[in-house]
């Protein structure tokens, strides 16, 4: 089931595109993409994958990436 966050000051398309390829590389996650324009963030996640856990470690990935960037449910 697919996801989506509104997303509060990303910078750049540059940043979007590293959080996007970030998420991508972690467990669990069968797609995601992030949209400078629409300052938003989708993800599907695999089959039986704790969601809670799952955003805890995209949380952790853009903040090393973007630590100004608010991630919105």
């Amino acid at each position: 089931m697919r996801r989506t966050f509104e997303l509060e000051d990303l910078d750049c398309a540059n940043c979007a595109l590293k959080v996007e390829n970030g998420i991508k590389k972690l467990e669990g996650v069968r797609d995601a993409s992030v949209s400078f324009i629409r300052q938003s963030m989708t993800i599907e996640p695999e089959e039986g994958v704790d969601l809670d856990e799952l955003m805890n470690r995209v949380k952790k990935l853009c903040r090393r990436i973007e630590p100004d960037m608010v991630i919105k449910a």
